[in-house]
This record gives C-alpha cells, structure tokens and sequence, in this order.
C-alpha cells in the first residue's frame, strides 16, 4: 500500500497546466496563458497523467477533449484554483484576486452575435484578463459534461447540479425594411398582413419551441424566405425580402426597419445557467456579475420596439 501511495504522488504545479489546457483546448494557447513553451505544457501534462496512472485528454486534429477522469479531476482542479485564491482575497483584499482565464459562453446565434458580441468591449475594459470564448449553436449543449462554463437561453434549461436564474427578457416584434413598406405599403391592421411576404424559420430545424414566435403571432400566408439563422432572416428584412419577426436587439442593428403593428409582440425569458461547480471561480462570478447588471441596465433597450436610432442609446 506504501508502494502504491507512492507511485501515485503527483507535482501540485502541473495542475495548472492541465487547467489551462483544459480551458483552451490547445497546447499552444496554453502556452501562451503560461508564458512557457508548448512543449513545457505538453511534458507537464504528460507527467501528471503519468503520475495519476491515466489519461485525462483525448488528442485530436481538433484539440485536446476531457476525458471522464479529466471531467472529474477538473472539479477539484478548479477548487483547488479557488481555494488558492480566496488565500488572496483573506489575506490581502479582494481586488487582488485572480479573475484571469477564458470563460466560454454558449448562446443562440441571434442573441449570442447580435446582442452579447456588442458587450464585450465593455467587459474587456472591466476585466482585461478574461478572454471570452462564445459558442453560437443551434443544438442544446451539455453543461454537466463542461461544454461551455455559462448558458445563456431563451429557456429554463435541464440538468444536473445547474445553478439557473432568470435574469431579463426581451420582446420580438415585426420589423419590415423602408424599401419594402414602400414597394408593398405599410400593413395597418393584422387582416393586411394576409397580403404581404414573409421572411421566417424552417419549421423542421427548429430544435427549441421558443424559437418559434412568429406563430404567437400569426400564421403567415406567404413565406418567401426561410432560414435556420436569425441573422440571415435579418439580413433579408434588411434587404426589403419580406416583413421579419425579430428581437428588438436585432433590429437594432439597421435604422432602415421599421416595426410593423407594434402592439402586437412576443416575450422570451433570459436564462442563465452555470454548472454548481463554477459558482466560487472569480472569472466566472466576473462574467455572470456583468451579465446580469448589463442586462438589467438594457431592460427598456430589449423591450422596446421603438426606432433602432433612437433604441441605441443605452447604457454602455
């Protein structure tokens, strides 16, 4: 038993590399997060799979990938990690804790490109040394297997030992482009819209019932255009193609559309969700503390179907 305690003493340190590894997938941006070479993170990694007698990374073209006993020595890695830095914050304040690293967010492409990419220059300034990774997917992604560090959803999402929170809402309205209205006339109650062209989604690619709300709307009779990306049934609006149901964070991006029948609207909810085992890591209280204060400050901004022009003075 002596031997076997032993064989299975491993170096503290190269914890650290198989984190960040952990978090970039790649020996080279590891490397660089480290200040060391490539080949130092490799040799480290190696050594505490040696050490630990496994193997925590499956190797491919496109990266390094957890493996189960990689997933289960991250938990306690990453406790380690916030152990080590409330050390800091006891013993010489707060503000100099560790919130570094990249923190990987996965959201729906519309919300995720058109509302979250324009906060990141606002985050960045607050917390220069976290990198933000986004993933825009239409698949639901699995929390509990560490695919993303935070969730951002139109729903409540499933799992276990998820910590959930609703954080905002936001509203979709019809949105037609001036050259459109001009070509076809501006619709003046829900019987005119019977008589113009729609732009929507596919209705067999549609993964997430919330994405439907078109149909909370009406039923349209011409569909000209259809598409499993909100930004490309953005960009046809945009392009006069046909009226388009769209959050008003997207259409915010072109004074030109113009919302149609206004009083007549859809709201979704805002999720956040992070695995229980994130919730003490500073770079993840960092981002989900922006996050919440930022959609709180953008509430009249995600509600309002007033004219982009005027909807993009908001907070910065």
């Amino acid at each position: 038993m002596a031997k076997a305690a032993r064989t299975l003493r491993y170096n503290w340190d190269d914890v650290i590399f198989f984190l960040e590894v952990a978090r970039t997938r790649n020996l080279v941006r590891a490397g660089q997060k480290l200040k060391v070479d490539h080949t130092t993170v490799s040799r480290r990694v190696r050594e505490l799979e040696r050490s630990l007698n496994t193997t925590l990374f499956k190797r491919s073209k496109s990266g390094f990938a957890l493996t189960e006993a990689g997933l289960r020595l991250l938990q306690f890695a990453e406790g380690m990690e916030n152990n080590a830095n409330a050390i800091i914050e006891t013993v010489v304040g707060s503000e100099k804790a560790d919130a570094a690293g990249a923190v990987r967010i996965a959201a729906m492409e519309g919300i995720g490109s058109m509302y979250l990419t324009s906060c990141m220059a606002a985050f960045s300034k607050a917390w220069p040394s976290i990198q933000v990774e986004l993933i825009t997917d239409t698949r639901l992604l699995d929390m509990t297997r560490r695919e993303a560090d935070i969730f951002i959803s139109f729903f409540r999402p499933k799992g276990r030992r998820l910590s959930v929170k609703k954080i905002g809402e936001f509203r979709i309205f019809l949105y037609a482009s001036d050259p459109y209205l001009q070509r076809a006339g501006t619709p003046a109650d829900l019987k005119d819209l019977d008589n113009h062209d729609f732009v929507d989604f596919i209705d067999e690619h549609i993964h997430i019932k919330e994405n439907r709300w078109l149909s909370d709307i009406l039923r349209p009779a011409h569909v000209v255009f259809r598409s499993t990306s909100l930004v490309s049934q953005y960009m046809a609006a945009s392009n006069g193609v046909g009226i388009a149901m769209l959050p008003s964070y997207v259409a915010a991006h072109n004074k030109d559309l113009r919302p149609i029948l206004p009083s007549y609207f859809s709201v979704r909810d805002i999720w956040l969700s992070v695995h229980e085992d994130l919730l003490h890591i500073a770079r993840i209280k960092a981002v989900m503390g922006f996050l919440e204060k930022r959609v709180a400050a953008d509430a009249d901004y995600l509600m309002s179907a007033a004219h982009p022009a005027s909807a993009r003075a908001r907070p910065s």
